[in-house]
């Protein structure tokens, strides 16, 4: 029951609240965690953040400081890794890298994973129209985050239960 308050009350910071003067991996790592941790089944390492930069998924970090935008990434790989395979995840993020920057796309990403969850939780019966055009990408990006929606909710129902 409490998994489910707090899937209520999910939500990714904004871009512009992701902080901007530089992190640190062990900061980072923090941070990433304490976003999600509403989601049972997430948790991520610093090892983990090194093979993303490793296989090229982010940018290395600047004199070791990772910037607002590597964060995102990194917030939004830790949600699709979980249902992509490694060479599917590279192509989706080049995808929003090509159609949209990253600020957009990062905080569309957000409110459609707030908006996917509430509705596969029951706290919403309908999924809300997020944004203004429908673009393939667009729905890519929301299937890809209805079947984490979705896997999430079986990890939290058989933990549960």
């Amino acid at each position: 029951m409490t998994k489910l308050i707090e899937i209520s009350k999910f939500k990714l910071p904004k871009f512009s609240e992701i902080p901007d003067m530089g992190l640190y991996l062990n900061q980072v790592v923090a941070y990433l965690n304490n976003c999600l941790s509403p989601l049972g089944n997430i948790k991520i390492t610093s090892s983990m953040v090194s093979n993303y930069v490793k296989h090229k998924l982010i940018a290395p970090p600047a004199k070791r400081l990772y910037s607002r935008e590597q964060i995102a990434e990194l917030l939004f790989i830790a949600v699709a890794k979980n249902v992509m395979e490694q060479d599917d995840l590279r192509r989706a993020i080049k995808i929003q890298k090509s159609t949209y920057p990253v600020d957009i796309a990062y905080n569309y990403f957000a409110l459609e994973l707030q908006n996917a969850l509430l509705h596969v939780f029951g706290f919403q019966e309908q999924l809300q129209q997020i944004g203004h055009d429908r673009t393939k990408q667009k729905e890519m990006l929301r299937n890809l985050i209805l079947s984490f929606a979705y896997r999430e909710y079986l990890y939290q129902f058989f933990r549960e239960n």
